[in-house]
């Protein structure tokens, strides 16, 4: 048996862009060999990319895949293990694993268990798998896992009676708050049980809405954390093994991030890709003074530049000028570009051309929802012109609850804190500012009580529930699945359990014509939870 040497090729694919990502492969795979590495582990699907979606579909596929293929193998001396869609003469498809050197595959691997739950859809795509891929190579057994087949104790079980002695694992598991550090717990117990290594290779970088985090590892088969690459990084990770010891040798381990840090960089790094993977030069957002237009702007200019941020502060009569301040300071702070658009004549214009209309009818909320629609329509005018993407700023906890309003502050084509509660957003902005050398958020942005200024001496709480006792039914009823009558029975006052769930399910329609973005939590407002706007549940029981 001889000693060798792994890369972890922490990999960030464009979906869809085989030809790009086979190129990037090759640069990794040519860095790792210049590090004398003998095999380079990819993620799941690297050569297209996870999820790659209905563009699996596309008749060309098959074609593009050969294509990379052919890219990769021009690499002579060093055994690539990568992620490919399989698709076979007898139209069968296949989540699969190549194990090619110098333009030879040895094996292939199809994926054997195929989740189809939370944000996965794979057995719309593919077929399954049943048969493992053991190889040996430089006097020691491997075998291939992609994924969910990890979390299958069968499976991994038949691999460690077949003696395979390391199991490289490629995978796409998308980001939650916890997840790496539970990713890691787990399978430290499961190489422990079966005395099997394990090489984890895992993807990251943002798409659409799911974030993938990285944070690869190496468990030994005593259940010991070897290696362990950092979240949110792409790059190459390397672990030895020592055939004299029999056993892989201690590298570097970075721990997983505290998780306010975690949920930031999360937002960063998705923000980041999807601004400029859809070509974008830069983003654009509505300043108000307050706080979740305050951390998107941070978050945004942490992940493109400040030089490529533009701020917006519109102001009408109920806004306070310490808003304005705020708004001016942050700005400043951050270096974006800033500037003030008066919406008083707008608004202005809105009421004279609809009061044959509305004539005396007393004001509510048709007022403060035009206040919010001239906003809106002034960014994207901005947008329109100069080509940079509207960031909206609405958190979970008002698109929960409807507290917001279509067509205004809902505008835009990414909604960076769409699945961050408010609570929460409280605590990123004091992260935010723990991280500067002074605080890039005004303190008073983050002590001052939330308003919409939307009406004279407005509140959020005239409205909605303080947002700690908010939260806690939204996450009950949202993520929990709680129902209402279990929700109450926890001691939340009934009348406002009642009233949060009926705003949650009232405002489904809302939140289907939103835009999209970063998925954080077990339960976002995107694919995994899907509920018919228009239906006659009754929340009680």
């Amino acid at each position: 048996m001889n000693s060798f040497k792994i890369a972890l090729a922490q990999f960030s694919p464009h979906i869809g862009n085989l030809e790009s990502n086979a190129a990037k492969m090759l640069q990794q795979a040519n860095a790792a060999k210049e590090q004398n590495v003998d095999i380079i582990v990819f993620p799941e699907l690297s050569t297209v990319g996870y999820p790659a979606e209905d563009l699996l579909l596309r008749p060309s596929l098959n074609k593009r895949t050969q294509q990379a293929f052919e890219q990769l193998a021009s690499i002579q001396d060093i055994v690539l293990v990568f992620g490919f869609v399989n698709q076979t003469e007898d139209g069968q498809r296949y989540n699969s694993a190549a194990v090619m050197k110098n333009g030879q595959v040895l094996g292939i691997y199809n994926k054997q268990n195929l989740p189809n739950y939370s944000v996965f859809d794979e057995k719309r795509y593919f077929n399954e798998g049943h048969q493992h891929l053991v190889f040996e190579y430089l006097g020691h057994k491997f075998g291939v896992l992609i994924c969910e087949d990890v979390w299958a104790l069968p499976t991994v079980q038949q691999l460690a009676q077949l003696n395979v002695e390391t199991a490289l694992v490629l995978n796409a598991s998308p980001y939650e708050v916890g997840k790496p550090q539970h990713r890691i717990e787990t399978m430290s117990a499961l190489t422990k049980q079966l005395n099997i290594n394990l090489v984890y290779c895992n993807q990251v970088g943002g798409q659409d809405d799911l974030v993938f985090d990285g944070t690869s590892f190496v468990i030994n088969n005593a259940g010991e954390v070897v290696v362990q690459a950092p979240s949110f990084v792409e790059d190459l990770y390397f672990v030895e093994y020592d055939a004299d010891q029999k056993a892989y040798k201690k590298g570097n381990i970075v721990p997983v991030l505290d998780t306010m840090a975690e949920i930031y960089q999360s937002l960063v790094i998705a923000t980041r890709d999807y601004v400029q993977r859809s070509g974008f030069p830069g983003v654009i957002l509505g300043l108000s003074g307050g706080i979740d237009s305050a951390l998107t702007l941070a978050i945004a200019a942490d992940a493109i530049g400040a030089d490529k941020v533009q701020a917006v502060m519109m102001p009408y009569t109920y806004t306070a000028q310490i808003s304005v301040e705020d708004a001016a300071e942050q700005a400043k702070n951050m270096g974006v570009t800033f500037g003030i658009a008066e919406i008083n004549p707008i608004v202005n214009g809105f009421m004279q051309t609809l009061f044959p209309f509305f004539g005396d009818s007393p004001a509510d909320a048709t007022e403060e929802n035009l206040q919010a629609r001239s906003r809106g329509t002034l960014l994207m005018a901005l947008s329109n012109k100069f080509g940079n993407l509207v960031l909206s700023t609405g958190n979970k906890s008002e698109l929960s609850v409807g507290y917001c309003t279509l067509y205004g502050d809902m505008v835009g084509g990414y909604a960076v804190l769409k699945d961050v509660y408010k609570t929460i957003v409280f605590e990123l902005a004091k992260y935010r500012n723990s991280i500067s050398e002074t605080p890039v958020i005004p303190e008073r942005v983050i002590t001052r009580p939330p308003s919409a200024e939307l009406r004279p001496d407005q509140k959020d709480q005239d409205s909605l529930p303080e947002y700690d006792v908010l939260d806690a039914i939204l996450y009950a009823y949202i993520e929990e699945d709680m129902s209402q009558d279990d929700i109450i029975a926890k001691g939340f006052d009934a009348d406002v359990v009642k009233k949060v769930i009926r705003l949650v399910d009232l405002n489904e329609y809302k939140r289907r014509q939103g835009a999209i973005g970063p998925r954080i939590s077990s339960r976002a407002f995107s694919r995994e939870r899907r509920y018919p706007i228009v239906n006659g549940w009754k929340p009680g029981i």
